[in-house]
């Protein structure tokens, strides 16, 4: 029996994304030209086909823009999590207004699809160790789970000691720490992390994003295969949907890493990502974790 594991949409548009943030803040992101319907719907039918459900973390700010987004995800039968509202790295909001962005887009979510939301991922993975009061504020907003943490360094995230499978952010004194199962009276919430893969000593990207356009598609297979076969774990793999679109418009005045890490191979996404959920099965996080 294959291992079910956790495939994840984060639902923003391309000028959202944390490597354009100086050159696309939010004052400017009415006046731009969105891709994020037709390229949802991309998924969305690529789901269908193959008959696999997802979690969608859905970007407030998009729900609030295209109102018949998220009815359209639920209607299909996909888990509808949150994004946040506005793409803003946890780093760079005080608390006060990190708490209303993740109240505002659970809220507005949860009357567009009629649903419970129970899941939170931050945009670009930024809860780290400096910001993990982000749990206290989930917990008390009312989430039942998060998907923040990367197991690695990045520039703009990560937690490079985090276990790399499911478990739980509990609060000790005024920090928070990974346990496999909370204590009884514990303030605790449910951690999916993105997967990584273990090298040696190291924990190395493999399940998704530009990391799944990076690599070749053999490798890709290789290394989750061996999560589930060798480790017996599921992974949570991402995409975006403007992965799916290499016709996007290209932004001006990005650095030369961003536009590489951006723009790298999205013409391959969609080919590759037919083959991924034919070599592997796949389901949302809710009901699963």
């Amino acid at each position: 029996m294959q291992i079910k594991n956790y495939l994840t949409i984060d639902v923003e548009d391309y000028f959202h994304v944390s490597a354009f943030e100086k050159i696309s803040p939010p004052s400017t992101w009415s006046e731009r030209q969105s891709r994020v319907e037709r390229n949802t719907e991309v998924v969305l039918t690529l789901l269908e086909e193959a008959s696999v459900k997802a979690t969608f973390f859905v970007l407030g700010w998009v729900a609030e823009k295209y109102p018949q987004l998220v009815p359209r995800i639920a209607a299909a039968g996909h888990e509808i999590a949150s994004h946040g509202f506005l793409h803003q790295r946890v780093a760079l909001q005080d608390r006060d207004t990190y708490r209303e962005d993740i109240r505002r887009s659970k809220q507005l979510l949860e009357d567009q699809s009629g649903e419970a939301v129970a899941g939170y991922r931050a945009p670009s993975y930024s809860i780290t160790r400096e910001t993990d009061w982000a749990f206290e504020e989930l917990l008390e907003a009312g989430y039942q789970y998060d998907s923040s943490i990367f197991p690695m360094q990045h520039d703009f995230y990560g937690i490079p000691d985090w276990p790399r499978f499911s478990g739980y952010a509990v609060k000790n004194g005024q920090s928070w720490q990974d346990r496999e199962q909370p204590e009884e009276g514990q303030l605790a919430i449910k951690e999916l992390p993105i997967t990584t893969l273990r090298l040696g000593n190291r924990n190395l990207p493999i399940a998704g994003g530009g990391y799944f356009r990076l690599l070749p598609y053999s490798v890709t297979r290789w290394g989750l295969k061996r999560i589930n076969c060798k480790e017996k774990q599921p992974f949570v793999f991402y995409l975006h949907p403007w992965e799916f679109d290499p016709e996007q418009p290209r932004m001006e005045g990005c650095s030369a890493k961003s536009r590489f890490r951006h723009y790298l191979n999205l013409s391959r996404t969609e080919a590759r990502f037919k083959q991924l959920i034919r070599d592997f099965d796949f389901g949302p996080i809710a009901g699963e974790a």
